[in-house]
């Protein structure tokens, strides 16, 4: 085999160490190394120094894994009797690519007791990187000062190495006072300093050490890019993409990361498009990230162009980029496509599993997410806190108490995971769909933790259902302290109080809200059709169809009065007229989208809407009925949750 690949080289062997290193140039598999060592022992090369180094090297580098290599390659390295510097450097940097750093350190101080062996600079460069990587100050002052002793202080390689090192010791001011003494430093030594900056947080030094560089070179762009996209400085990143001349795949993948993160979504898919006209192949990184982007916004139609765009450039599709379509899939309200690219994946981790048990729960299908928990233990996946807050979610969703609290209590017991706020927060959920109030409180007394908006708006909702006006009160009480400009509390209060026909208090919510200033975020709701997000928001009339979406809410007003629907006024909160406030229902977003979907989508096919509230109790009540009425199955994602609407009823029960 080794021959035949020789045989086909452009230039023939004309020695037998020409044939050696023809044979090492063509190995990348672990028995063709194997076959090679036979040869070099066969034709007496194991005394060639030169070439048992350069074998070393091409073992465990060698497409078999470190795990397979290392310890044969440290056999090889054992058996040569006398090793020179370039044989012991070649074992020690083996060690680092393992991620071994500990024991490169050991293999060097072995070095130094074979007192004819002279460490070099690359001894020592290495050494030095060993010690940052393992977090070894002992070790890393030590080798410092053998540095200082051996006249190695001024070599460009050492220098560049103790830059990183002191970084990854947290010591940045030595760091830069080791760049600052160099005489000339090189653009690597700018950029490890760099990059450890950036690592550290500490973007304005990063900045001010980016902007007096004598050179940049790509390397510098990208790491500031990336710095300031990882710490939330979206704007200053793309100020600086856009100064960059020369973009390369990292840049685009670190600029759309960023707007992805951010939840500018749609800012991360228009620059994924100006990427591909711009020429630049993505990986599965970029992929990730748009796959985020899509989910986001609930975009359907692009996330399914860009699965095809996937597997159509051959874009490899691991671990992280599957688990990316299950998520998108299931954000995007589309669970069946999401269980068919969970059922192809070959390879699952605990992050897949947990995205997939999410997705069933949020869309209400509780017990199948408990039937994958199960079956993910039997795979010997060990399930996470992420993992438990699904579980938790489904057993809210359909309303398992026992259950719950089996898998509640299992989690530190059985799994070792320590509950977390979010899942104490999961457990006052169901403990509250189930109407036990008073257990939820005791529940949230009883938390370890200070209980977070979230724990009481969860509460407050459980109230609205069954009608405990009192406990309601101490809810809004504690909402008022940690979220006093959230709209969306006083109007769940309020509703509670209409409810009771607690009247006087209704108006005396109003008036808070106008002591306070509170003003009601505008609901907004979008829908994809064509591969084309439209968002409205309420009393929205900028579209270009809006006459015939106007045209369509009234044709859907009359039908569903028709049925039965009465509109809820006492949902909404300004000093208006009954007649004013069905106007203004009439005019919510979802409804707005509804129309617009009913006028641009074929019939009988499925609407697919993303809120960014929670859906009112009069839009829920609409759009069961529109279901029917149309024979629609219509899909919301607001931000508790996945409704599905079909033949007139809600996937959540009328509890969300």
């Amino acid at each position: 085999m080794l021959l035949s690949t020789c045989n086909s080289c452009s230039r023939p062997a004309k020695t037998v160490e020409q044939k050696a290193m023809s044979f090492l140039q063509h190995c990348n598999k672990l028995h063709h190394l194997y076959q090679l060592h036979a040869f070099i022992i066969k034709t007496s090369l194991d005394c060639n120094k030169f070439i048992i180094a350069k074998f070393l090297r091409r073992f465990f580098s060698s497409s078999s894994t470190s795990s397979e290599a290392l310890p044969y390659t440290r056999l090889l390295f054992d058996s040569i009797p006398y090793p020179d510097t370039f044989i012991w450097n070649t074992m020690i940097r083996a060690y680092l690519d393992a991620h071994n750093p500990r024991e490169s350190i050991s293999l060097f101080f072995q070095m130094q007791l074979q007192l004819r062996i002279p460490v070099d600079s690359f001894s020592l460069s290495l050494v030095v990187q060993a010690c940052g990587r393992s977090h070894d100050t002992w070790n890393g002052f030590r080798v410092h000062t053998q540095i200082l002793k051996l006249g190695f202080s001024s070599d460009l390689f050492v220098q560049t190495a103790l830059i990183e090192m002191y970084s990854k010791f947290g010591d940045m001011v030595i760091a830069r006072k080791i760049l600052d003494e160099m005489n000339e430093p090189d653009l690597v030594s700018y950029n490890v300093l760099l990059s450890e900056y950036v690592k550290a947080g500490e973007i304005e030094l990063a900045r001010h050490l980016f902007d007096n560089m004598p050179n940049k070179d790509l390397v510098s762009w990208n790491t500031m890019i990336h710095g300031y996209a990882a710490h939330g400085s979206v704007a200053s990143a793309r100020k600086l993409f856009d100064a960059c001349i020369q973009r390369d795949l990292v840049s685009w993948s670190s600029m759309i990361s960023a707007y992805a993160k951010s939840r500018q979504s749609n800012e991360a898919l228009r620059l994924f498009h100006d990427m591909q006209l711009a020429k630049v192949m993505p990986d599965g990184i970029t992929m990730v990230s748009v796959l985020s982007a899509c989910g986001d916004i609930g975009a359907l139609g692009m996330g399914k162009m860009v699965h095809e765009y996937i597997e159509r450039s051959g874009i490899k599709i691991d671990v992280k980029l599957g688990t990316s379509l299950v998520d998108m899939y299931a954000k995007c309200g589309d669970i069946d496509n999401s269980l068919v690219v969970f059922s192809k994946m070959d390879v699952k981790d605990v992050l897949t599993w947990s995205s997939m048990i999410m997705g069933l729960a949020n869309h209400g299908l509780g017990e199948v997410a408990l039937d994958y928990f199960l079956k993910m233990t039997e795979e010997g996946i060990n399930p996470n806190d992420i993992t438990f807050v699904g579980v938790l979610t489904a057993c809210s969703h359909v309303g398992l108490i026992s259950k719950g609290w089996a898998f509640f209590t299992s989690m530190n017991d059985v799994y070792g995971v320590t509950p977390k706020l979010e899942h104490y927060g999961c457990m006052v959920d169901i403990l509250g769909r189930a109407g036990h109030l008073q257990d939820a409180r005791e529940l949230i007394k009883s938390m370890p933790f200070a209980p977070d908006a979230i724990v009481w708006r969860t509460l407050l909702s459980a109230c609205r259902v069954h009608k405990n006006v009192e406990l309601a009160e101490e809810a809004i009480l504690n909402l008022m302290e940690l979220e006093p400009d959230d709209d969306g509390n006083y109007v769940l209060l309020s509703n509670i109080y209409a409810q009771a026909k607690m009247w006087s208090n209704v108006v005396n919510v109003r008036r808070m809200m106008r002591s306070r200033s509170i003003i009601k975020v505008p609901g907004s709701s979008s829908i994809e059709v064509d591969n084309t997000v439209h968002e409205f928001i309420a009393g929205d009339k900028s579209h270009p169809k809006s006459k015939e979406i106007y045209e369509m809410l009234a044709e859907m007003h009359d039908r569903l009065v028709h049925v039965g629907y009465k509109p809820l006024t006492s949902t909404v909160l300004q000093d208006l007229n009954d007649q004013a406030k069905e106007e203004v229902l009439s005019h919510h977003s979802e409804k707005l989208a509804i129309a617009f979907g009913l006028l641009n989508t074929v019939p009988g096919s499925p609407i697919r809407i993303v809120k960014n509230l929670r859906v009112c109790e009069d839009c829920h009540l609409a759009i069961k009925l529109a279901s029917a009425i149309y024979d629609r199955k219509i899909i919301v994602r607001d931000r508790n949750r996945f409704h599905h609407f079909v033949e007139g009823s809600c996937s959540c029960g009328d509890f969300w």
